[in-house]
């Protein structure tokens, strides 16, 4: 369990809560690279929520925003590809055995450079159409279902096996390349 709190609103505009999401990463990545912070509990928040905002998108909003053509069927994948690295840096440093070692700060490092990418990208080419092209009523009926998802993968945790398995599932989908 962490020290920090997770936020579950209840209900808004789907656009605000993903941003609300993407602000908070920022301030957990923050505290990762920070030494004198509770470096563990920013590390199990983290996890979290990125893997109850990632499974949320991919299962709600992206399909959604898809039928609303608002976005096309390249950038619902890219945005899974994305998902997929930033689930395997999340891996990398949840393999990391304790949060005070050169390899800790390495994982931190390169989980802040494709969650920096993933998070500009999304905002300028998935969020910015479903500002314009999707009615304000259909982006809070959006951001209650992405609430929804979210929080039953917050309800349920996420640990170490979790992320691995799916990793392992967007290796068979072919979302990853054999960079690794």
């Amino acid at each position: 369990m962490t020290s920090y709190t997770i936020p579950r609103p209840v209900s808004g505009d789907v656009v605000d809560l993903i941003l609300a999401d993407h602000r908070l990463f920022e301030e957990l990545m923050r505290d990762l690279r920070d030494s004198s912070a509770d470096r563990e509990s920013a590390r199990q928040a983290f996890a979290a929520v990125l893997v109850a905002h990632g499974e949320a998108e991919e299962e709600k909003v992206y399909p959604r925003l898809r039928r609303k053509e608002a976005i096309d069927a390249h950038e619902a994948e890219h945005g899974e590809e994305e998902h997929a690295e930033i689930n395997r840096a999340l891996l990398d440093l949840l393999e990391c055995a304790g949060t005070d070692t050169q390899k800790f700060d390495d994982a931190v490092e390169a989980m802040n450079e494709v969650l920096q990418h993933h998070l500009t990208e999304e905002e300028l080419t998935i969020l910015n159409p479903a500002r314009d092209e999707v009615s304000e009523k259909d982006r809070a009926d959006l951001g209650a279902a992405f609430l929804e998802v979210r929080g039953h993968h917050l309800d349920q945790g996420v640990g170490i096996e979790q992320v691995r398995a799916l990793v392992e599932q967007a290796e068979e989908d072919g979302l990853l390349d054999d960079e690794d």
